[in-house]
């Protein structure tokens, strides 16, 4: 469709009316912002912002609002018409370009929070299940990244004390000499600077649950008394004599091997056991590689909505997130499309975009070799270029049936991209769209497109 100065509807495509459920005569001259939600194209909106500024954007998310029935998610691309090119006699000044979103691929499967499908951690979710009427202490190991806290979550808002407080405390994080004062409080008087009392986490979390992240670096004094609430459930503020006793569940993590760490004494024992009642273990990502798809599908299209953006990947781009081994885990996954939206300035995701230790995975499996960092990463990867493909990389050799298509760089580089997976699945379009990281009626669409 295109728009005035004044973002009134112009021209418009056959099948716009029969979405909005309004005739032809009454989409003419409305404005943009009556047809889209969020305040896209309100004075003020980032829409009209760019189209004042002559700018193009592309990958858009928004809303279309039709006459009756739910909003239709759609993806704009928008861009300045020429002043000097008449456009068919009309004074157009903007081209949107809109593509209806295929809502089955933004659903993912989830549990409290917790996107997965693996086989691992479905046994995860169940022991959670196991445990909705039961305040046994849970000791969840795994490494850095894994999602502990989101586990732990899962289980207070999966339990009888789901109405009460979630509290969780930062152990690593907190000072030992500040932590008793943190966890248990403390009364006026207490020690310099305690002007008055205060409540710890512990009463905090009073009839709720509380989160003791990052155990393993607990001082032993400390433990001692962590232990004896534990067995007690009672407690003394700091400086106080005064026993109070309180109603919380406690759920502890740690990514310390602790059985190490007790037979090197720096961990107690008999907390160790008090702790471990019913133990839960997160396999690393690179261990449940299944849930990676999910996750990155999961990621952009929560980052997506954030930045009113519609994001997609390159073919080249998800076989680099696919082989990477992620030794950071879901928290590096995160933060890997987090920069690569960041430095992407389309809609499409390249492997350029990626972060280096990422991107050197070319899709093949193995690492590619790379230069030495940039001293500015973000600047290097927001401008480099997409090397074009050799004929030996394409596969083509003199027949190339994509040269007579008028492709893009980037629609290229998909293009061969589906065509190295087709393939190699034997054009099982099944296959192929999973190892792509799309449904099987977004591949048959973009063969067609491509001619494929």
């Amino acid at each position: 469709m295109t728009a005035d100065a004044d973002l009134a509807t112009l021209t418009f495509s056959d099948s716009l009316p029969e979405l909005l459920g309004i005739s032809p005569d009454e989409l003419l001259g409305r404005p943009l912002d009556s047809l889209f939600s969020g305040g896209l194209f309100a004075a003020d909106g980032p829409g009209a912002r760019a189209v004042l500024a002559g700018e193009r954007r592309e990958g858009w998310r928004a809303f279309l609002e039709p006459v009756s029935g739910p909003e239709i998610p759609v993806s704009l691309s928008i861009g300045p018409v020429d002043p000097s090119d008449a456009c068919g006699g009309l004074n157009a000044r903007v081209i949107v370009m809109i593509r209806p979103e295929e809502l089955e691929e933004r659903e993912v499967p989830s549990f409290g929070g917790i996107v997965s499908r693996s086989a691992s951690m479905q046994r995860i979710f169940r022991i959670i299940e196991l445990l909705r009427d039961n305040d046994s202490t849970v000791l969840i190991t795994g490494e850095s990244g894994t999602g502990k806290e989101l586990v732990a979550r899962a289980l207070h808002t999966t339990s009888h004390r789901s109405e009460g407080p979630f509290v969780a405390v930062n152990c690593a994080a907190i000072p030992s000499e500040l932590l008793e004062s943190e966890l248990f409080g403390h009364v006026r008087g207490a020690f310099t600077g305690a002007v008055r009392d205060r409540a710890g986490r512990f009463e905090l979390a009073d009839g709720g649950t509380l989160f003791l992240d990052e155990i393993g670096d607990l001082a032993l004094g400390l433990q001692a008394k962590i232990l004896r609430f534990l067995q007690e459930h009672t407690f003394e503020r700091v400086g106080d004599t005064r026993t109070r006793r309180v109603d919380v569940r406690v759920i502890a993590a740690t990514h310390v091997d602790l059985v190490r760490a007790v037979a090197e004494r720096r961990f107690r024992e008999d907390l160790y056991y008090r702790l471990r009642v019913v133990p839960i273990e997160i396999p690393p990502l690179r261990d449940r590689r299944e849930d990676l798809e999910l996750l990155i599908r999961y990621f952009l299209d929560r980052i997506g909505r954030d930045r009113s953006r519609s994001l997609r990947l390159a073919p080249s781009a998800s076989r680099a997130l696919l082989t990477y081994s992620w030794p950071g885990n879901v928290r590096e996954l995160q933060n890997a499309l987090e920069y690569a939206t960041t430095v992407c300035e389309g809609q499409t995701i390249h492997i350029r975009d990626l972060p280096s230790e990422v991107g050197r995975y070319g899709g093949d499996g193995r690492a590619q070799p790379q230069s030495p960092p940039q001293a500015n990463d973000l600047l290097a990867a927001a401008t480099a270029a997409p090397a074009p493909l050799t004929e030996d990389q394409t596969g083509y050799g003199a027949e190339d049936p994509l040269s007579r298509l008028g492709l893009s760089p980037s629609e290229r580089s998909e293009a061969e991209g589906i065509l190295r997976e087709l393939e190699a699945a034997r054009y099982h379009r099944g296959l192929a769209a999973e190892r792509l990281g799309m449904s099987r009626t977004t591949l048959w669409r973009k063969m067609k497109q491509y001619r494929l």
